[in-house]
């Protein structure tokens, strides 16, 4: 079973992970992780944070002349904004004042997390449930793209709302996803893609903060990952679950998703043909999973990302010293984190995929995962 697990803070030493259950054999390349954590910072409407990090990730162990070892491999990302801020947050010994929070923010973990822990300063939540903490996430999701992409399976990734800005495209080729690669709003869509970047500096002038809409799809899946048996292997939640804890993710759906509860059932089930290649369907409103099971068609998942909490022009709240009404904290903050949560999507996706993947054709060494998976695609093929 592929586990992980990781720690942190936004403003501490750095985030640490380990990843328990990757077969030996794997080939992991550093550069294509760090390329992936670039993404995550170098896109449009992020905040001043990104001008300080520059991430790179360390492996620490676990893998050996850039193969995997079978061991659990440990990774860490340093935060070079640790150096202005160590004296706030020592580990051992006194730390320094001036950098607490009373005065939690709307929408934001702050106040649940106080009155959970019993806590007099918000700083203690902040710095972890900071969205920095899906940097870590997305380093791991970058190795479990290495071993999807072995087989064939490719994830994508791309925003189809900013604000009221839309993408109306809908042929999703390899020329529209070149175009993602390079859009600072990760939307092939040109048109849209300027309206998306309209929406974000109208949200800057005004003080606020704009949401929207990020679509992944995970490409020539076979069918039969995940189990209708129980509902902890269901992938279809297992799925959702991933998007729902990445930081301002409200809601997901799963093909059609919203629009099925709209529609007779003769217009939402996608009916099955057969031909040359196996078992198909002409149309995927189920988004590749039936049952909780993959059914051999795309997956795909959108996950709509709520406004960032943190507004230059607050909203009101409470001093939980005094409980006397005050403005909210403001957090040196992004304008816009859907375009991250584009890439950090992308990855934990992946994670859950290559989970579901190894579940299925489980093995110690990649040798014996890709038998596995060669003797079950045979079996598959002659049914």
């Amino acid at each position: 079973m592929l586990k992980y697990i990781d720690a942190g803070e936004s403003h501490g030493y750095g985030y640490v992970g380990i990843i328990e259950g990757m077969p030996a054999g794997l080939e992991i390349d550093t550069d294509s992780i760090d390329k992936l954590l670039t993404e995550r910072q170098d896109v449009y409407g992020r905040g001043k944070r990104m001008g300080i990090e520059r991430d790179h990730v360390l492996i620490l162990s676990g893998v050996r002349g850039g193969i995997s070892t079978g061991s659990p491999i440990g990774l860490m990302i340093k935060n070079k904004d640790y150096e202005n801020w160590k004296e706030y947050m020592y580990s051992q010994g006194r730390i320094k004042e001036g950098k607490e929070v009373t005065v939690p923010r709307p929408g934001h973990a702050d106040l649940a997390g106080m009155l959970k822990y019993g806590l007099k300063d918000a700083r203690d939540i902040i710095e972890r449930a900071s969205a920095r903490e899906t940097v870590m996430r997305t380093a791991a999701g970058g190795i479990a793209l290495q071993l999807l992409n072995l087989f064939g399976i490719g994830i994508r990734s791309h925003v189809i709302r900013i604000g009221r800005a839309a993408s109306t495209c809908d042929n999703l080729d390899e020329a529209y996803w070149d175009r993602v690669e390079t859009s600072p709003v990760k939307c092939g869509d040109i048109s849209a893609q300027k309206k998306m970047i309209c929406e974000i500096d109208r949200a800057e002038e005004m003080g606020d903060t704009v949401g929207g809409v990020v679509q992944v799809v995970a490409m020539n899946v076979p069918a039969g990952l995940g189990s209708h048996t129980v509902w902890q292997s269901k992938l279809d939640a297992r799925l959702c679950a991933a998007c729902m804890s990445v930081q301002a993710v409200k809601g997901v759906e799963v093909g059609a998703g919203f629009k099925t509860a709209l529609r007779l059932g003769s217009r939402v089930h996608d009916e099955i043909y057969y031909g040359s290649d196996g078992f198909y369907r002409k149309t995927n409103n189920a988004g590749g999973i039936e049952g909780g099971i993959s059914n051999g068609e795309n997956i795909i998942l959108n996950s709509a990302v709520k406004p960032i909490p943190t507004l230059t022009r607050p909203l009101k709240s409470v001093d939980v010293r005094t409980k006397n009404p005050a403005a909210a904290q403001v957090e040196r903050s992004d304008i816009c984190a859907v375009p991250a949560a584009a890439v950090i999507l992308k990855a934990v996706i992946a994670w859950v995929m290559a989970a579901a993947f190894l579940d299925k054709f489980a093995g110690n060494s990649m040798d014996e995962v890709k038998n596995a998976y060669d003797y079950y695609m045979a079996r598959v093929s002659k049914q």
